[in-house]
């Protein structure tokens, strides 16, 4: 904090190489949202304003009116309006059929949603995979310099481990083969 009640990281100027490579990434994102909106079809865009819709206090208000007024006026509750519907039969079709449509209209957002988790998911893995390689390659080269130096740590012993290139095919063997096991 300096005097004026300011952060270090507050007071760092656009040319500051670790903010621009931060708005660099945020407008990485922020280009690929946009890209991504611009690729989805004309069924999804409908698919989730019907379901935000679906999913608001609107809808629920819009439904305590119309479904509380059939009710009222089947009820014989509201003058000069003939009961329609005295079994409420009509009702509960109606209400049936929506609710066909709204839960259709909510997978179809859901698999959107999944298929953008997913690549997500692929992206945090390619990242993890590049970030594991880059520090085991940080590593060897650490200890080449402190062999070459000479110089003796603690974590001698567990950094020819630390420094062994896995690969994702084989954490993935590994992870089926443990799966297999444990439903055994």
């Amino acid at each position: 904090m300096t005097p004026g009640g300011t952060t270090d990281r507050e007071r760092s100027t656009p040319s500051d190489p670790g903010m621009l490579r931060l708005d660099r990434n945020i407008n990485a994102i922020l280009k690929q949202r946009q890209e991504d909106e611009r690729n989805r079809t004309v069924q999804d865009k409908i698919a989730e304003k019907i379901t935000n819709f679906a999913g608001s206090m609107t809808f629920i208000y819009l439904h305590v009116l119309i479904f509380g007024s059939w009710i009222a006026a089947n009820l014989g509750l509201v003058p000069n309006v003939p009961v329609f519907d005295p079994t409420f039969a009509i009702l509960a079709m109606v209400a049936s059929v929506e609710a066909i449509f709204i839960s259709t209209f909510v997978l179809i957002s859901q698999n959107r949603m999944a298929a953008d988790d997913d690549k997500r998911a692929d992206l945090n893995l390619q990242i993890s995979l590049l970030a594991e390689q880059e520090a085991t390659k940080l590593l060897t080269l650490v200890s080449a310099i402190a062999n070459r130096l000479e110089v003796k740590t603690v974590a001698d012993e567990s950094v020819g481990e630390l420094a062994a290139e896995i690969t994702p095919e084989e954490v993935l063997r590994r992870l089926e083969k443990q799966g297999d096991n444990s439903k055994e």
